[in-house]
């Protein structure tokens, strides 16, 4: 992005309080520092007030201002462990990496989520986290909470389902309403807690009783803070949106028509809004060969204008979410069903990225513009396979007309992936678990899914579209919305190689401790069918940065890509909607350069858009996680008792995770492994027996017995097979020595990381945020009498 060499008075305040204080100065001295004049100086007043009121700076006891990092203090985010004490996420990271560790007794005031200033210990030891006291609270996370109502000798609490809260919520008398002990209840704090005394609050909204069907999914709604309902005044808008094309749309302005082509959408069997549709056929020998790919993506921002209602609820939506039973969407059904929706047989207005790619994968030429397209076909993943692998002959024959364009496209995405793996981009396998439910939410299937060649598909052309329009901006100088994905963290990559090391596998890291993602990708495929495939694999995924929206080019590490942004999902994601209103803003602007008025203008928002949208992104994932683990332990109540074949997919001091077949996760908890007093040794990814020698390693085969499926916790405990018949044998309990465990190197607790539960989206390209398929079954019900599921069909193992 093209930024202007004029420093703001924000930059001005804090270059000189970096580079230039040599102690913490008054207000007044600083602004005589700064030699400011006329209007500066009320502008000066008004920047200090808002970089004091979100900790970019301090303001000591005396009066006198400073840099967070220069008073021995820590700015960040709050992460809380359920065992009472939390980790501040920094702003700025420190040189180590590491968060800062806060012990119970810390706390202050502060919960799970809150933005913190903290004071840093002097008692840190070196090769621990830092340690520190937080003294301020700047931002709150939790005004409302959800949990269960609990009543008891007139006593009422609020017991959280974010176990991360760490302390129930108390409730006065007269507060809670209709409430009746043991309802799902949304809680809104009226007092935060202080030393030895727990937050209090008010009931604001009753979900229901908590085994009766659906509030389990209302209840992580409301704590995400997800609305499925629109505004009054966005979805009076969307209404006003006319459901088709209107005539004088056809001819605006370096509108191209390309409804003579045969374009079709593929997509999921369920899914019912079509982002993007392609198009593709060979170019003869007689012009060079190669190909010509169309990908248009629903036209999205000539509808949903900017700062419109429709607009401002979708930033602060920034995403739709698939949770598991449901979809909450970023657009009315009106836009994300109706008009934007490239629907089959109707003219659609489009965005077109046509690009010529020659043999080798390369795009040669391209052409970005608005269009109007009519999409032939509504494909699924499923039919495309069948297709193209099974050769079905029906289908074959109903889809007759796109047949040649059909192998064309896997010819292409055969050449395009070549390219990529060329370059180095890494590849990592992330199936993910669909859930299937009955008609009253109940899970009654559990099904593990990894990609598919029709996905796969997709998946190329989507990239090549989101690289194409990427390095168009860059080239061109233009402000622009990128997805990027940064080098690992030097740590990561030096605990990789420890790894490694004991393979005899090494990562190249250079002078300034970087690496090429096509070391990584090497190392990848040498071990691709080896017994150290797995853990090698995990940990190589878990050394990987988040990706993340910005306004600057970083690249993408992950697809080896120097020019990267998400451009081909606009109905979904709203970084898409800005990337195509930037486009057309470009497209539009004389001799193709966005104003320099409109460039200033741009350059806060797009920094305040990336941060946000990266946000409700996570947001989204939690979610959508939370969801799918909660179907998951319900699924797997009915087997309590039975064994399973598993992977251990993670390794703590306080026990092993275990993967089963069907991509379900639990804990074998290390007091359950009574043979032995166990030390974590955590650049091994291991857990070894002091005396036997035993070991259990991250990628490690076991078999396992679900011994408890907690719907409250949405947790699974397992027990090792062996070990538990060991046990019977016995009748002994397991012995404990701190959780039955040492961990090398660590007095403080460690932070808690859950296996591969962090784990279950790649980089951000189209095929890791694909919509869940088949959602309706039939199976079982939930009985709260006895506590558990209980199946009215046959199991399934």
């Amino acid at each position: 992005m093209d930024k202007t060499n004029t420093p703001t008075m924000k930059d001005k305040i804090l270059n000189y309080l970096k580079d230039s204080a040599k102690r913490p100065l008054s207000a007044e001295e600083l602004a005589k520092e700064l030699h400011l004049k006329g209007r500066a100086v009320t502008e000066y007043w008004k920047t200090m007030k808002e970089l004091e009121d979100t900790a970019v700076i301090i303001c000591n006891r005396s009066g006198l201002y400073g840099l967070p990092g220069q008073m021995n203090l820590v700015v960040g985010r709050l992460s809380m462990n359920s065992k009472g004490y939390g980790f501040i996420i920094p702003d700025e990271k420190p040189a180590d990496g590491n968060d800062v560790f806060v012990p119970g007794a810390m706390l202050g005031s502060a919960m799970n989520g809150d933005r913190v200033v903290a004071r840093l210990s002097s008692s840190s030891v070196r090769g621990r986290n830092a340690e520190g006291e937080i003294i301020r609270v700047i931002e709150r996370a939790n005004s409302k909470v959800v949990g269960t109502f609990e009543l008891s000798d007139g006593f009422a609490f609020v017991r959280p389902d974010d176990k991360k809260i760490g302390q129930d919520i108390f409730i006065g008398a007269g507060k809670y309403g209709n409430a009746a002990d043991g309802m799902k209840v949304v809680a809104e704090i009226t007092r935060w807690p202080e030393a030895r005394r727990n937050a209090e609050g008010k009931i604001v909204e009753v979900l229901g009783w908590a085994e009766a069907p659906g509030v389990d999914i209302l209840s992580v709604m409301r704590q995400y803070d997800l609305v499925q309902e629109f505004p009054a005044e966005a979805q009076a808008e969307a209404r006003q949106i006319p459901q088709e094309v209107l005539p004088e749309e056809y001819s605006e302005p370096g509108r191209i028509d390309r409804r003579y082509l045969t374009t079709i959408t593929i997509d999921g069997d369920d899914s019912k809004d079509f982002d993007d549709a392609v198009y593709a056929e060979r170019r003869p020998r007689s012009e060079g060969g190669g190909f010509f790919l169309g990908v248009y993506i629903a036209d999205v921002s000539h509808y949903v204008r900017e700062n419109s209602p429709l607009d401002k609820e979708a930033y602060a939506r920034g995403t739709s979410v698939y949770l598991v039973d449901r979809v909450i969407p970023m657009l009315p059904f009106e836009l994300s069903n109706g008009i934007c929706s490239l629907n089959e047989g109707v003219d659609r207005l489009a965005m077109a990225c046509e690009m010529e790619i020659d043999g080798s994968g390369t795009v040669t030429k391209y052409i970005i513009a608005p269009a109007v397209i009519r999409s032939r076909h509504r494909m699924t993943y499923s039919n495309v396979n069948k297709i193209l692998i099974d050769k079905d002959p029906q289908l074959i024959k109903t889809y007759e007309d796109v047949h040649e364009m059909l192998l064309t496209l896997a010819d292409l995405r055969e050449v395009m992936k070549k390219k990529r793996k060329l370059r180095g981009a890494i590849e990592f396998e992330l199936p993910e678990v669909k859930v299937k439910l009955d008609g009253e939410n109940h899970p009654v299937e559990l099904i593990k899914r990894t990609g598919s060649l029709s996905e796969s598909i997709i998946e190329e052309c989507m990239l090549a579209a989101n690289e194409t329009t990427a390095k168009h901006m860059v080239e061109r100088e233009q402000p622009f919305l990128y997805r990027v994905h940064e080098q690992p963290k030097a740590e990561k990559i030096e605990k990789l190689n420890l790894l490694l090391a004991t393979f005899g596998l090494h990562v190249n890291v250079r002078d300034d401790d970087s690496v090429q993602p096509t070391d990584i990708a090497k190392v990848l495929e040498r071990v691709a069918g080896e017994p150290e495939e797995r853990i090698i694999d995990s940990v190589s995924l878990r050394s990987m940065q988040q990706a993340r929206y910005c306004p600057d080019c970083l690249g993408h590490f992950g697809l080896a890509a120097e020019f990267y942004t998400h451009f081909t999902s606009p109905i979904r994601r709203y970084p898409d909607l800005i990337v195509h209103r930037l486009l057309m803003e470009q497209f539009r602007a004389t001799r193709g350069n966005i104003p320099a008025k409109r460039r200033k203008q741009l350059e806060p928002l797009l920094d305040e858009i990336a941060t946000h949208t990266s946000n409700r992104e996570r947001v989204a994932t939690e979610a959508e996680r939370e969801t799918v683990k909660l179907k998951e332990v319900e699924y797997m109540a009915q087997f309590v008792g039975e064994s399973f074949p598993g992977i251990i997919s993670g390794v703590t001091a306080f026990g092993i995770f275990i993967e089963l077949e069907n991509g379900v996760e639990g804990l074998v908890r290390v007091s359950r492994l009574a043979d032995d007093y166990y030390e974590y040794v955590e650049d091994k990814y291991s857990l070894i027996g002091e005396r036997t020698g035993h070991t259990y390693r991250l990628g490690d085969s076991c078999e396992v017995v679900l011994i408890k499926a907690d719907l409250e916790e949405k947790t699974l405990d397992f027990e090792l097979k062996d070990n538990s018949v060991a046990l019977s044998r016995s009748g002994a309990a397991p012995r404990k020595k701190e959780e039955g465990v040492r961990k090398s190197g660590q007095t403080q607790p460690a932070k808690k990381k859950a296996g591969g539960q962090e784990r279950g989206r790649g980089f951000g390209v189209k095929s890791s945020g694909r919509k869940v398929e088949g959602r309706k079954a039939k199976g079982k019900s939930w009985d709260s009498r006895k506590g558990k599921t209980k199946a009215k069909g046959k199991k399934r193992h």
